[in-house]
């Protein structure tokens, strides 16, 4: 890991968007939801993170974080086991200002104090939601360079699909667009549906330390709840709010087809190695056997995890650790979690199975591209 310490800490929102895949989010939250073939999500920003020499990294939960917790431990694969700082795990009714949250503003409130008594001069933010290898140190020199009071970080791409279509009921998935002058933000637009190439917020923050507690203070105490809508859109006259454009790889999770496509991209090189180019990204370590490939077996373009067994046919997959594939089965365009076991003769396609599902012999699963079956984890299908 990088040695330059910087002066800064982190607080990542582990439940961001859960609402947009409810199914993988049944027993988990965003954070945790499997990703890549051995990964979890939230290991590629703690993992930009500790490379980048950010060591004191907040994480707040709100609901389903029991495997979070068991993934996590107590940070040894990321470097953050320390006396000063490190991980720090924050569930809702931990202490007795911490409550189930809605919005950013209460979110961050309710670990004001631990605010106050940090020594870290600057603050990032950050959502659970994005797969990216990001230099988090390279955005603290644009902020300090550009004199902003805020940074925020952005992509310029396309609202994705999952956005475009969100019921306005679910107020607490909100995302945000940017009009720029030059890297000054002007405007903030809150769900906006405008197609083509939009500046679209990662949800991805840096302020100083001491602003932020007077700016969420100040926000709670008047009963706000949404950080970019209710307090950066108002300061936008005043203070001097600026973007950070990301160029790299970045995968989106926003609806449970985006979910299926990003793993799916991962299977071309060139995506896979613009994901992992940069930083390294760890994960907690799984003591298990290489992949085996038996006799008579056949896997085409598929990211196969440490663990599994293959006797069977897997063309197009992504397989997460300890899968069984048994012979006669053929299973094409799909992905599969983690200890996952699939009997003889099973044809399946454009599926998700979640982790430690059984498929008995002869059974045949078949979904399509813009709609992949998914079945729930422990599900057994005799």
């Amino acid at each position: 890991m990088l040695k330059n310490k910087h002066d800064a800490m982190a607080i990542i929102f582990a439940n961001s968007y859960d609402n947009e895949v409810p199914s993988l989010v049944n027993e988990r939250l965003m954070a945790s939801i499997p990703f890549a073939g051995r990964y979890r999500l939230i290991d590629f920003t703690l993992s930009s993170l500790v490379e980048c020499g950010i060591d004191n990294v907040s994480i707040i939960v709100k609901k389903n974080y029991r495997s979070l917790l068991r993934h996590l431990g107590s940070g040894r694969p990321w470097d953050l086991v320390r006396k000063n700082g490190g991980l720090n795990i924050v569930p809702p009714y931990a202490e007795k200002g911490i409550k189930v949250y809605n919005g950013r503003v209460e979110a961050v409130a309710s670990i004001v104090e631990f605010l106050k008594s940090s020594k870290e001069q600057y603050v990032f933010m950050c959502d659970s939601n994005i797969a990216l290898n990001f230099d988090f140190a390279d955005m603290i020199r644009a902020h300090q360079e550009s004199g902003a009071d805020v940074t925020i970080a952005y992509k310029n791409e396309p609202i994705p699909y999952g956005f475009m279509n969100l019921q306005m009921t679910q107020t607490t998935d909100l995302y945000y667009t940017f009009d720029l002058d030059g890297n000054k933000i002007t405007q903030i637009n809150t769900n906006s549906k405008e197609y083509g190439p939009q500046n679209l917020s990662m949800n991805l923050y840096l302020i100083e330390r001491e602003k932020l507690i007077a700016q969420i203070e100040r926000a709670y105490a008047q009963g706000h709840v949404f950080y970019e809508r209710d307090v950066l859109a108002p300061m936008l006259g005043t203070d001097k709010i600026c973007g950070y454009e990301f160029k790299g790889y970045s995968a989106r999770i926003t609806d449970m087809v985006s979910y299926f496509d990003e793993n799916m991209k991962l299977l071309n090189p060139e995506n896979l190695n613009a994901l992992f180019d940069g930083f390294n990204v760890y994960t907690t370590v799984r003591d298990d056997n290489p992949a085996r490939y038996c006799t008579g077996s056949k896997v085409a373009n598929s990211l196969i995890a440490d663990g599994c067994v293959i006797e069977g046919e897997v063309d197009n997959c992504v397989l997460f650790r300890g899968v069984h594939v048994g012979k006669g089965t053929r299973i094409k365009n799909s992905i599969v979690m983690q200890d996952t076991d699939i009997a003889g003769n099973c044809d399946i396609e454009y599926c998700i199975m979640d982790k430690e599902v059984t498929v008995a012999s002869g059974k045949s699963i078949r979904g399509d591209k813009t709609f992949p079956v998914f079945v729930p984890a422990y599900k057994k299908i005799l």
